[in-house]
């Protein structure tokens, strides 16, 4: 019996349709950060371990894919280590050299540091490709999804985040998203981890805040106790987390309350200067000193985008990290970068039907096949038609029409054009718009006209 084919969970198929409108979010994005100047790179699905592990906090690396060794992969293994259940990480370290990346800021900063001698600095990059997580699949959420990523990297000018905002904007203005844009820095957090009496657990902080709109800030505190925060720095940490008010009013208390914290000061002071450059836009910047993004690289800010009209995860993130080159053999080169979650984007498109009625059409026109003699003028048509920049097909087989017809309305094309023995004869085409039922003989020419103004 043959086995029901299916695909791994958390991973999705894409029709033509959804790819058309896919293509269209990444198009968007693609042409926004070719407009601030960023050049394309691509970097391997899958790296070495060693590039990956330790980069994303200890709940990271718990998510990492890791690829087996290809050949013979228990080879040098001490068969004992199979039996012992505290052997697994060492035991994974030998049956696994490759992993597939988590992100796209990672592989890149492996990129840098590897070409760093053809590069000019600062280095301004875009990437849009796919990262895998072994998370557990919900709404939302996938196991394989795509990253469109900009980054700025060898300069630590703040003019680059306020930039970055822009281009948030300027992409969600263009998709007609309502969001929100939330605005944090890892000095703040570290400023507070200070003020509270625990800053060696900025780690723990973080992580558990990071969770804040998941699990509600009782059971963060809850996971704080469990981590060893005392019951004094977990009510010193709850009233700062819940800071209202506009976002003066909220840097105002935040210099009170971080006056002794010469870190948390120097973020308060980053924070409004950012907030301060990036005025007034189509969407509106707030300060959540909740905002953590456990990521273990970021050192300033801290950058979140939530979709205003629907209940969804984040679907857009980034931050400043000073020296995630370090870690490969380059310190000091600062950089910022953010990521748009473009699987997300894709949800809250379908959830609010926020595509252009051209965003889903692969074809536009349709040739209809009428007989040997007038397909082959069909044909040579469509190739005046594609070199106009139109899509077209011709249909392959001799079929009744309203078998032609009907593909071509499954297949949502706009316009079937028909060559008979009366349109050679004029030199012209039949086109329907299907929509309507409308028809008319035109020239190529004119068609192609007609086509094109709509």
């Amino acid at each position: 019996m043959a086995t029901k084919p299916s695909i791994p969970k958390g991973t999705r198929d894409f029709s033509p349709i959804e790819m058309a409108r896919r293509n269209y979010i990444f198009n968007t994005i693609r042409e926004v950060f070719s407009l601030h100047g960023f050049s394309q790179i691509e970097t391997p699905a899958m790296e070495n371990l060693s590039t990956l592990m330790g980069k994303y906090g200890d709940e990271g690396d718990k998510l990492l894919f890791k690829i087996l060794n290809s050949g013979d992969f228990l080879k040098g293994v001490d068969r004992a280590m199979l039996d012992d259940e505290t052997a697994t990480l060492r035991l994974a370290a030998k049956l696994c050299e490759k992993g597939l990346r988590y992100d796209l800021t990672v592989p890149f900063a492996r990129y840098v540091v590897q070409h760093r001698a053809e590069l000019q600095f600062p280095f301004r990059r875009f990437q849009i490709q796919p990262v895998w997580r072994a998370d557990r699949p919900q709404k939302g959420r996938y196991r394989e999804f795509y990253q469109c990523d900009a980054d700025i990297i060898g300069t630590d000018s703040l003019w680059n985040e306020v930039e970055l905002l822009d281009i948030i904007r300027d992409v969600f203005s263009r998709l007609r998203i309502n969001v929100l844009i939330k605005l944090n820095n890892r000095k703040i957090l570290a400023g507070i981890a200070e003020t509270i009496g625990a800053p060696d657990r900025l780690v723990d902080i973080t992580v558990a805040i990071d969770k804040i709109d998941k699990i509600g800030i009782d059971n963060v505190n809850m996971e704080l106790k469990e981590k060893g925060l005392t019951d004094e720095a977990i009510a010193a940490l709850r009233p700062i987390l819940e800071l209202s008010g506009s976002n003066e009013e909220r840097i105002a208390a935040l210099r009170t309350v971080l006056a002794g914290s010469e870190t948390g000061l120097k973020g308060i002071e980053e924070t409004e200067t950012i907030l301060r450059r990036a005025g007034e836009g189509s969407a509106h910047i707030e300060l959540d000193v909740s905002l953590a993004r456990g990521l273990n690289y970021y050192t300033g800010a801290i950058i979140e985008v939530k979709a205003l009209d629907v209940t969804i995860g984040s679907i857009t993130g980034g931050g400043r990290y000073d020296n995630l080159t370090g870690v490969f053999g380059m310190p000091g080169v600062s950089g910022v970068g953010i990521s748009f979650g473009a699987d997300r984007i894709y949800d809250v498109l379908n959830t609010l039907d926020l595509y252009p009625s051209d965003a889903t059409a692969t074809t536009k026109v349709m040739f209809a096949n009428m007989g040997e003699t007038e397909t082959e003028t069909a044909f040579n048509a469509a190739k005046q038609l594609r070199q106009a920049g139109i899509s077209v097909m011709v249909y392959p087989d001799n079929a009744k029409m309203k078998k032609q017809f009907g593909y071509a309305d499954d297949m949502a094309i706009p316009y079937v054009a028909i060559i008979g023995e009366t349109e050679i004869n004029e030199n012209k085409i039949t086109l329907k718009e299907m929509a309507t039922g409308q028809q008319e003989m035109l020239t190529v020419e004119d068609a192609i006209a007609k086509i094109n103004s709509i």
